[in-house]
């Protein structure tokens, strides 16, 4: 396309100003008009959209395809190098519990797995015959959509349940299903978070209900072959902004309910002896104090920030006494070692923990002997992978880097050994060799040091000529890993350098990382992320005119701020399923997410100082008329959590805005929500779509012909 004329031309949305008028704030919004007012309805059945609403997110879809034309070869290319990078009959290494070995495997060719169980080695049966629990691409047939969010066996072994979802929505229907005859139960459970749990005993199902806003509102109980005239109502949470969910602790001895937002939690908890009892208050909620309850043999181990412990600490309670007053400390809160998780055996505790963004795994005894798990490279990652059994000595956790793909080990807790069970097997070939990592560390505004992971071919030369993507996140205290990427390495491998950014809002650096980036604290997670770049570019890690910003969800926020902050940092956006409208999603308390995120965002509805804050930062509030770099938004219409309407409606500002000359351009997933395409593979077109945009964008390829 050598010249604007022979351009497609983009879609213009029209306008209809609506004033809003708020705690004496006045704002006017010229595409509220594209949230459709039975939005609810069309998470469920997205045919029920608006018709001007469908016709306008068509021709955005048709505009974007016409502009990346040129691109279709290389994204079908780099779609064939990430499918060659899958074991396409692959399997995961099995679970044992008891009798059984519990795995998920794909035949060639499948987008969705098999569920499937043998019996267990120890049983002298390894090897067995095969039971298919659920072929998830069998049930997948003639549907656009199709998810399993979660699945698993009862205790006894004579039922499976899984929670799915087909719109894309996050609706998930539970079906249960009784192994000795094969047969699906007639009535499954509706309107389900995909949450759910056998009680230790088999014979009740429990589960999490989704109210019609989309909010996990109830926890339900009904007997585990029963109906809906058996639904039980346990619990009702009064706090719309509490997220709620229902698990069994790993000694089996208590059913747990677990509500909570960003700030508080509490549990309750139902002895799995008497599994129908009443639930009874763990400890009572209270402002900014959060717990999490594990049970280890005959006490009670929580997870808390109690008494100023920002970064966690381990404390114990007697089963007959949980209230926060018997609490005795256990592991010591320790300023910048992050407790992130723990797992319970009956003769071991564990936990993970983050320490200057790394992980690592301390396995304390039953007699309080300690030891850790320790790893050579300087930058990886570490995770624990959950089984079914409590009285073992095996404990199974997942390592990799950013050049080493993941390898499986169980590790003999008593004799301190690890044996590799399994090491991702890439079909294509790849040589560790020939990448290198590094970690950098960027110098924020305030002096802070900020963490980056880099992925490059070795011999990259550093004096910026490398083209660079700059990924990042930086929001709910969720950390960047320095993982293993099977997509990452098509642009690597074409010279690219990969960076991931780990600005304040993520907990990299401990739970004060997190505080240190949320609320009045957010614009710290934009200015790390722009000290990144800087620090990069200042490295000959890529320059402004070849360096792409990539980030989904709040990550989408991130891409929204530094574009309107400094888009002369950037060739390119991408910004995937981008949280980009924050007053009025934060204003809107019919959406599923506005009461649970106030304590990460703020309220603006009571608030004006959190009002007045957002709106000096929300993107789609700070679009004004600049040279904005190549812009690429994507979208899901069945999306819960960041609904079609907020790419869609930043995309209609932005476009009228920029002076640059430079496309902007929105893909909106006509048939998926947040998390894109359900397949495999299918999911991999659209990441090959915005690794090739990156190169386009780079390349300016809509100035070519």
């Amino acid at each position: 396309m050598s010249s604007d004329a022979a351009r497609p031309k983009p879609p213009v949305a029209k306008k209809v100003p609506k004033t809003i008028e708020q705690l004496g704030r006045t704002r006017v919004d010229d595409y509220a008009w594209m949230k459709d007012d039975n939005w609810q309805k069309v998470l469920r059945d997205p045919s029920l959209i608006k018709a001007d609403i469908k016709a306008h997110l068509t021709e955005e879809n048709a505009y974007t395809k016409a502009m990346l034309a040129s691109t279709e070869d290389l994204q079908a290319k780099m779609f064939a190098e990430m499918k060659g990078r899958i074991k396409e009959d692959d399997a995961s290494v099995p679970a044992p519990d008891g009798a059984f070995e519990y795995y998920t495997r794909y035949d060639k060719g499948a987008q969705h797995p098999i569920h499937a169980r043998k019996p267990a080695q120890k049983t002298g049966m390894g090897g067995g015959a095969e039971t298919v629990l659920l072929d998830e691409e069998k049930e997948s047939k003639g549907k656009a959509f199709y998810q399993v969010g979660a699945a698993g066996h009862s205790p006894d072994h004579k039922l499976y349940a899984y929670a799915v979802d087909e719109q894309g929505s996050e609706v998930y229907r539970v079906h249960v299903k009784d192994l000795a005859s094969g047969a699906v139960l007639e009535s499954p459970v509706e309107s389900s978070t995909g949450d759910f749990c056998f009680s230790p005993d088999s014979q009740w199902l429990f589960w999490t209900f989704r109210d019609d806003n989309g909010r996990p509102a109830k926890i339900y109980r009904r007997p585990a072959k029963g109906s809906a005239k058996d639904d039980v109502l346990i619990y009702d949470e009064p706090d719309e902004g509490f997220f709620i969910g229902v698990g069994v602790t790993s000694s089996d001895k208590f059913v747990v309910i677990s509500c909570g937002n960003q700030e508080t939690s509490e549990a309750l908890i139902i002895p799995a002896a008497t599994p129908t009892a009443t639930p009874a208050v763990f400890q009572p909620r209270e402002v900014g104090v959060r717990y999490e309850v594990e049970h280890w043999n005959d006490h009670f181990v929580i997870r808390t920030n109690a008494d100023g412990a920002v970064d966690w600490k381990l404390v114990t309670a007697p089963e007959t006494a949980t209230a926060k007053a018997n609490w005795k400390d256990w592991v010591a809160h320790k300023p910048g070692r992050l407790i992130s998780g723990t797992m319970a055996f009956k003769k071991w505790f564990v936990r993970l923990e983050k320490v200057d963004a790394l992980n690592r795994v301390t396995v304390t005894a039953a007699d309080g002997a300690e030891h850790a798990i320790a790893f050579d490279e300087q930058a990886y990652a570490l995770s624990l992978e959950g089984g079914y059994e409590y009285d073992t000595d095996t404990l199974r956790f997942v390592y990799n880097s950013m050049t080493t793909p993941r390898q499986w080990f169980d590790y003999d807790m008593a004799a301190r050994t690890r044996t590799l069970r399994k090491t991702q097997e890439i079909p294509s070939g790849h040589d560790p060799a020939q990448y290198e990592t590094r970690r950098l560390n960027a110098k924020a505004s305030d002096g802070t040091d900020v963490p980056i992971f880099i992925l490059m071919k070795k011999g990259t030369k550093l004096d910026g000529t490398a083209p660079l993507l700059l990924y990042g996140y930086g929001s709910y205290g969720i950390a960047m890993e320095p993982s293993f990427s099977i997509r990452n390495l098509s642009l690597v491998d074409r010279g690219w350098i990969w960076a991931t950014a780990c600005p304040r809002g993520g907990s990299e650096k401990g739970w004060g990382w997190f505080l240190d980036g949320k609320k009045f604290k957010k614009k710290n997670t934009f200015t790390d992320f722009i000290a990144c770049a800087e620090h990069l570019h200042g490295a000959g890690y890529g320059k402004p005119a070849n360096t792409v910003a990539y980030g989904g969800s709040a990550g989408g926020l991130l891409m929204g701020a530094i574009t309107n902050m400094r888009p002369d940092l950037f060739a390119g956006i991408i910004a995937a399923v981008p949280f980009v409208d924050v007053v009025n999603t934060m204003s809107d308390t019919t959406l599923p997410l506005t009461p649970p995120e106030w304590p990460e965002w703020g309220n603006p509805l009571e608030d004006k100082a959190a009002y007045d804050y957002i709106a000096s930062y929300s993107p789609y509030d700070n679009v004004t008329a600049k040279p904005y770099p190549a812009v690429l938004a994507t979208g899901g219409l069945s999306d819960p959590r960041v609904t079609y309407w907020e790419p869609e409606k930043w995309v209609a500002k932005l476009r009228p805005a920029t002076t640059s000359g430079n496309p902007v351009l929105l893909k909106i997933n006509m048939d998926a929500g947040h998390g894109g395409a359900s397949g495999r593979f299918d999911f991999l077109k659209e990441i090959a779509l915005d690794y090739a945009f990156a190169v386009w964008a780079v390349d300016k390829g809509w100035t070519k012909a």
